[in-house]
């Protein structure tokens, strides 16, 4: 599949990215990296690992730009959490079956908040060598589930891995439109996803909704965070988990208030929807869930609460 580059020029990308990293220091450091990874979880013949990639740091009126002081305390003050800023974990699942070792998304890297981009050397860590990972399944294009694709000669950290990337993100960051679109300050989201989708580019193949992207693992469409966004059932004999990226990102706010629109969602009506229908279905269904920003290690499950839902840790 030919795919044209669309990189911008050398200055143009370096100024850029130099804007991403005053925008991250502007947001703060987080607080100190999480437990590196959880203990295994088994799921039929295949093993199940979580590892941090640290966190994020994000001021909550980003986060809820929708939502009074007042509502916003309300909410979170009984749960013992700050309503001024929000500090996100990164979760990273690593996925074990027959011969394949599965990364789902890469981390942040060494380029976008300091507190995170902790993957490479929790993987190392456990004795994991970059080389053995066989797939890198992508949710989406955002700075802290991709940048982390490269080593620091920018060329691909999982030399060996096949990557796989939602079709509809693939074409929507690379969209000759999208840049010129996008608010300044997310400009460099724009340019970090294109420069590593460019050096991936000759080991990538397509994720389309509904699709069986490896044994076991199935791609279902929850867009509306963007464009393409994209989580994954993991089937494994009769139990099954499901690896959300963002698309259920808050422990309190995305359970109590799936209606809340997040500024965090580039497309915040179908975001909320979305969170809703895959509440809906999780509860149902009872599936647990590894989400990529819920508290680490990120596992659990989504029980109704009235006419919300409530987290259930698990792991």
């Amino acid at each position: 599949m030919s795919r044209p580059s669309v990189l911008l020029a050398d200055p143009s990308r370096r100024s850029i990215l130099k804007g991403s990293a005053a925008l991250a220091l502007s947001l703060g450091t987080g607080l100190a990296a999480k437990t590196a990874l959880a203990n295994p979880m088994k799921l039929g013949e295949a093993e199940v690992q979580v590892f941090s990639d640290g966190n994020l740091s994000l001021p909550m009126n980003f986060v809820l730009p929708e939502q009074s002081p007042e509502e916003i305390q309300a909410l979170l003050e009984p749960h013992g959490l700050a309503n001024d800023t929000y500090a996100p974990d990164c979760n990273v699942t690593l996925y074990r079956t027959g011969d394949r070792l599965v990364l789902f998304d890469a981390g942040a890297g060494a380029n976008f908040q300091p507190s995170a981009g902790d993957l490479l050397g929790h993987l190392e860590d456990a004795g994991i060598d970059p080389a053995e990972v066989t797939d890198v399944i992508f949710t989406h294009g955002h700075p802290d589930h991709i940048w982390g694709v490269l080593d620091d000669f920018d060329d691909p950290l999982f030399s060996e891995a096949q990557y796989w990337v939602p079709e509809a993100e693939w074409d929507y960051w690379r969209a000759d439109d999208t840049l010129a679109n996008t608010p300044e300050e997310r400009k460099s989201f724009v340019v970090g996803a294109r420069s590593r989708f460019d050096a991936i580019a000759d080991q990538v193949e397509m994720i389309r909704p509904g699709m069986e992207v490896i044994s076991g693992v199935e791609a279902i469409d929850t867009s509306g965070h963007t464009p393409g966004h994209m989580s994954y059932v993991l089937h494994g004999g009769s139990e099954s988990l499901l690896v959300g990226g963002d698309a259920i990102a808050n422990a309190v706010i995305s359970f109590e208030k799936p209606e809340w629109r997040s500024g965090t969602d580039q497309d915040r009506e179908k975001g909320a929807a979305t969170r809703k229908a895959l509440l809906d279905r999780i509860a149902g269904d009872r599936t647990k869930i590894i989400g990529y920003h819920l508290p680490h290690p990120g596992v659990g499950r989504a029980e109704k609460a009235g006419n919300a839902y409530r987290f259930v840790a698990e792991g």
